[in-house]
């Protein structure tokens, strides 16, 4: 693409991720505009003052035919990271935002003949059934999800396809087989496959970003359903234990919000990675053990983790991002996640009264099965 293209459209301007992206097109030059719904579980106080003055801002659904086409119009590059996320118990609203929106939106800009440059789209590793695995007999394995009957028999651990034997987590590359295991991770399997498969279709270059859990400033305190370093601290700064799911153990491969905006500007702006799914994470395992510590360290509380002897079905138990491609056009994560989580911390410290969202959203969880325990 070329370097003079630098009117960008993003979808979920207003979120974390695309905020974030914002600030870092407008300080590198781009006319931005921002399409977002302002979605009250994400946004309980309306419009954020984090919006930058310098980007135009359209209030709307991604799903609406006519405000669609009407924020892409004169754009250059479309960041598409409007969804709806987490583990909420809606699937209607998942398929219709995630998979329909996109769908309509890609067929838009090739019925209309739009003028559109590139499209880069928000994925995840949740596309991952789970992590890649070294066997102590057969070495690089891809492990099967977890059934829940073993988890229920409060076995967590992932073992070997072939022999059982229980692995150890490794970094996953791209070309890891992936399946979309909860509801959310489907329509983003649908999202990214919809996009790169209509770039082949229509010459116009894509590239589908799986992102690690990203986290970060601006990461809602009022959704109890995404972000898992959002939810701990609410948790802690209301004197209550942060819960844990399985045995704390399992891992995540957590990057901060800022490195998640470069590597989407890394992307646009060469045609190295077209066409092709990259990973964006910072190539790090963390426990979730471990991630409660730190944040209970940062913000000076001595409460311990709790785990009850519960689970998710269908979520991974390890996942570290192998970031080897997307290296290959210079990306570096650049913040660890000590010093993200402080600079989180302080962020929090600036929005007033926290209160804890996570207690009431979890009963709602276990009643539709979302959220089970172990039986033994």
């Amino acid at each position: 693409m070329s370097s003079h293209a630098k009117r960008a459209l993003v979808t979920g301007g207003a979120g974390l991720i695309g905020s974030t992206l914002v600030d870092l097109l407008v300080s590198d030059g781009w006319t931005v505009r921002i399409l977002d719904n302002l979605e009250p579980q994400t946004h309980k106080l309306g419009k954020p003052a984090w919006i930058n003055p310098a980007a135009e801002f359209h209030l709307g659904e991604v799903q609406n035919y006519e405000t669609m086409l009407s924020a892409l119009q004169d754009i250059d590059v479309v960041f598409h990271e409007a969804a709806c996320g987490g583990y909420m118990p809606e699937m209607a609203k998942y398929v219709l935002v995630n998979s329909f929106g996109t769908a309509q939106m890609l067929e838009m800009i090739r019925d209309h003949n739009l003028p559109i440059k590139k499209v880069v789209v928000a994925s995840s590793q949740a596309v991952y059934s789970e992590g890649a695995a070294l066997c102590p007999e057969h070495g690089h394995v891809v492990p099967m999800l977890r059934p829940a009957e073993q988890m229920r028999a409060g076995d967590f651990a992932v073992h070997c396809p072939v022999c059982a034997k229980i692995t150890s987590s490794t970094p996953t590359p791209e070309s890891t087989p992936g399946g979309g295991e909860t509801v959310y991770a489907l329509t983003k399997v649908d999202q990214e496959r919809l996009v790169l498969l209509w770039g082949k279709q229509t010459g116009i270059p894509t590239v589908a970003l799986r992102y690690s859990c990203t986290y970060g400033p601006r990461q809602s305190l009022f959704n109890p359903y995404t972000g898992v370093i959002a939810i701990f601290c609410t948790r802690l700064l209301t004197g209550q234990q942060p819960v844990m799911y399985e045995d704390g153990n399992q891992t995540r491969d957590l990057c901060f919000v800022e490195d998640i905006a470069r590597a989407n500007l890394l992307v646009a702006t060469t045609d190295k990675l077209d066409g092709l799914p990259v990973n964006a994470g910072s190539g790090r395992a963390t426990s979730i053990r471990d991630l409660a510590g730190i944040i209970a360290r940062k913000l000076g509380v001595s409460i311990a983790p709790l785990a009850r002897g519960e689970f998710r079905p269908g979520e991974i138990r390890s996942l570290i991002s192998d970031i080897s491609r997307i290296r290959t056009v210079g990306y570096e994560p650049q913040v660890t996640i000590e010093e993200g989580i402080s600079r989180y911390i302080d962020w929090i410290a600036t929005q007033g009264k926290v209160e804890d969202y996570f207690g009431a959203a979890e009963a709602g969880l276990r009643a539709k099965g979302i959220v089970q325990s172990v039986t033994t």
